[in-house]
């Protein structure tokens, strides 16, 4: 096998599978000789240094890892090249879609005494709730809270959408006489 990969010519995988063509000592010299040309051109790609810095350290990355290695040691360079291209067309891809992202809306937090009130109605609304009769809540709730139309209410319960109506009539004048003894009390 070694013969074999030696008549393959340089940047053969040796039977180890790195790169025969590139070693550490040509990766550090590539780097020290490379480096600050490639960050230049990225430089001028993504108009940024630190994500300049960071395509051309991926680029060297992917050269130590490429599979299959080089078949020319003086391709290192061509591919570091269009490695770093291409990575800072990904960089601006990246960075325009974070900049399209609108992050979801986030309610206004009011003040802790307005929260507590907010807070009090609910439990109201809550307990009266509970007074309903079962099938009104059910109504009610898949109403206003999934927000259903009439039809698609009637399907999941099946019954008629005319039963639905009037379950919700019911059921909000119900709410409405529970909620109001509430206040009385």
């Amino acid at each position: 096998m070694t013969t074999d990969v030696r008549r393959r010519g340089r940047g053969a995988l040796d039977p180890g599978g790195a790169p025969e063509g590139i070693g550490g000592q040509e990766l550090a010299e590539l780097y020290a000789a490379h480096r600050l040309s490639l960050t230049r051109l990225a430089i001028l790609l993504v108009d940024d240094w630190a994500s300049a810095e960071d395509v051309v350290q991926d680029a060297f990355a992917a050269l130590t890892t490429r599979r299959g290695g080089l078949r020319d040691r003086s391709a290192a360079v061509a591919y570091l090249r269009t490695s770093v291209v291409n990575g800072a067309r990904s960089a601006l891809r990246r960075r325009r879609t974070a900049r399209a992202y609108t992050p979801p809306h986030e309610p206004d937090h009011d003040a802790p005494d307005a929260v507590a009130v907010l807070a009090e109605e609910h439990r109201e609304v809550l307990a009266a709730l509970g007074t309903l009769a079962p099938r009104q809540r059910e109504v009610i709730v898949l109403r206003y809270w999934s927000d259903l139309s009439e039809a698609e209410i009637a399907a999941a319960l099946g019954i008629s959408r005319g039963t639905v109506k009037s379950t919700a009539s019911r059921a909000m004048t119900a709410l409405e006489t529970a909620l109001t003894s509430q206040e009385t009390r």
